[in-house]
């Protein structure tokens, strides 16, 4: 029997009976956006993560772009503006800098969490730098502590890209609430994912979430009295009350996933693989289990001729990107050493004990 990468259908079906109910009960409703249910979950996640104000938007790339819109807004940053990052990250971070007229600036990333390397930050400000975005990659939480400080010490915003890491913890806070704002994406193959596209925006900020919130709507917070250049991006019923459903038994499904990392990180005994580094026990909810080897292809191949399959995440840095050949010549050795090593193994709470087995012993006898 093969083992997918990923098994959606299996992982949903604890969740199929109260689906059915929750989009059921949008239907008969007759009101599919922004009504009741976008706004309890609104309230439902600002109080998971522990912040005032959550505003439910379209997708997670938009939540990173609505963010930077509102800052813009204020005047807090201004177009050419520059936007530290990662450069092991997926594209959507660096794109919502792009699509606002900023210039993303790429970071190197830590050897061991591969999450933005805090020395890295530091080198790249600029009298023109606004903002700083950290990762939280794969689910653990970065530097955070050691970016709060280079942002205060610069006078920068710390904005999280928490579209990996729903429900990891920092100190005692929740990812969400450590930073000026944070980006999430639901998309469905997140720890807390919808069955489609969804993204939300948290902050303790009011006026900043005032001006998300009527940004997402067209700019409008009274309906046709536009007071921003705005976007369409809003968190839709049927997504809202899927997300409710789910969200109530996040932190157990996390344990549950954390679990698994332990169960794989005390059976994968190979000594040409690197499993992943988890500094602190809750700072990591492994919304992937990310291993490496120097023979990443050769090794990716035969867990396939086992029936075995696994994804690469990423396979291209963003200054390795066609997109942004422009920064092509960009130095960053890190990033560009764990684009050749990095693969990510079959990880999902529905998976068998048999399937453990097959996955550990395969990566042992290789």
């Amino acid at each position: 029997m093969k083992i997918p990468f990923l098994n959606l259908k299996r992982e949903n079906e604890r969740y199929a009976a109260k689906i059915k109910e929750a989009v059921s009960r949008v239907i008969d409703s007759g009101w599919y956006i922004s009504g009741e249910e976008k706004e309890k979950f609104e309230k439902e996640f600002a109080a998971y993560c522990g912040v005032n104000h959550c505003i439910g938007v379209g997708n997670g790339l938009d939540s990173i772009r609505l963010i930077l819109m509102g800052y813009m807004d204020q005047g807090t940053i201004q177009k050419g503006d520059e936007v530290i990052l990662p450069a092991n990250t997926f594209i959507a971070t660096a794109l919502a800098v792009s699509q606002c007229g900023l210039v993303p600036v790429l970071a190197d990333c830590d050897n061991r969490t591969y999450n933005i390397e805090s020395q890295s930050v530091k080198e790249k400000i600029t009298s023109r730098t606004k903002a700083i975005i950290a990762v939280h990659l794969y689910g653990q939480v970065a530097a955070m502590n050691e970016l709060k400080q280079i942002a205060t010490q610069y006078n920068l915003k710390l904005i999280e890209d928490a579209a990996q890491a729903h429900g990891a913890t920092h100190q005692g806070k929740k990812t969400g609430s450590l930073a000026d704002a944070a980006a999430f994406s639901f998309y469905p193959v997140k720890n807390l994912g919808t069955l489609g596209d969804a993204g939300a925006v948290t902050t303790d900020d009011k006026k900043l979430a005032d001006i998300i919130r009527s940004l997402s709507n067209y700019g409008s917070g009274k309906k046709y009295i536009h007071q921003y250049k705005g976007i369409n991006s809003r968190l839709d019923e049927i997504q809202a009350a899927i997300l409710s459903v789910k969200l109530k038994q996040l932190d157990e499904e996390n344990q549950k996933r954390k679990e698994l990392a332990s169960y794989f990180s005390r059976n994968i005994k190979n000594e040409n693989i690197i499993l992943p580094y988890n500094k602190e026990p809750t700072s990591h909810v492994f919304h992937l289990y990310v291993i490496r080897t120097k023979e990443r292809d050769r090794l990716q191949s035969y867990l396939e001729t086992k029936g075995i399959f696994t994804q690469i995440h990423y396979p291209l840095a963003i200054h390795k990107q066609p997109a942004y050949s422009e920064l092509k010549d960009l130095k960053l050795p890190v990033a560009e050493q764990l684009q050749d090593e990095v693969l990510s193994l079959p990880f999902y709470i529905s998976l068998t004990e048999d399937e453990k087995t097959r996955i550990t012993k395969a990566l042992n006898s290789y």
